[in-house]
């Protein structure tokens, strides 16, 4: 019996001790990878940026006449008009090593300034929207977050409080039009945003 269980003790360490050494081997070319990667990125030349899928902000669904007295709201108007003439990128899980590699290293800190920008826009947005919302506004508050959603927000809650108002005016069939934005995004947020709105597809029902 003490034979049994120091070999069957023998067998389960060499498991771990091979399985250790894979995974470290595994994690170094991992990171050769990486850094050969970053390499070439940081030696990628200037490229043009005249192709990029630049935000326009369609200021005439700004709700800029509403809730002037709240302070927090009239924060977002000056945000967005600041932002609409501010060059505006959404590059939501794109790395920076990628962006080198597409745009040219020294493009970086302008991308990474357009991608702040985007970020920005997508928070105000869904932030504004709700206040609209709280306020009694639910149409207002649907076009913010429609144009948001557009542009392939990844904030999680401009996809609930959007499909709560799809519900609210007895449109839920709408909620289906979100599947084909939310099943392509690419973002850590993508499985989360396409079960908010399947579970609010089914609570319609």
């Amino acid at each position: 019996m003490n034979f049994i269980i120091f070999a069957s003790t023998l067998i389960l360490a060499l498991v771990i001790a091979i399985t250790l050494s894979k995974n470290k081997k595994t994690d170094a070319l991992t990171q050769r990878d990486y850094w050969e990667q970053e390499r070439l990125a940081n030696n990628t030349r200037r490229k043009s940026l005249d192709n990029l899928n630049y935000i326009k902000l369609p200021m005439e669904i700004f709700p800029m006449e509403l809730l002037n007295e709240i302070p927090k709201v009239d924060d977002y108007k000056q945000i967005i008009q600041t932002l609409s003439e501010a060059p505006i990128v959404n590059f939501t899980g794109i790395s920076n090593t990628e962006l080198k590699l597409r745009y040219g290293a020294p493009n970086i800190d302008l991308l990474t300034s357009y991608d702040q920008n985007y970020t920005l826009l997508v928070r105000t947005l869904q932030q504004w929207a709700q206040a609209l919302y709280d306020a009694g506004y639910p149409e207002e508050a649907c076009q913010l977050l429609e144009f948001a959603v557009s542009t392939g927000t990844d904030v999680s809650g401009t996809y609930r409080l959007l499909c709560e108002i799809y519900k609210a005016q007895n449109t839920p069939e709408k909620i289906g039009g979100l599947y084909p934005i939310a099943e392509t995004l690419n973002s850590a947020m993508q499985k989360t945003i396409v079960r908010i709105l399947q579970e609010a597809d089914q609570s319609s029902c």
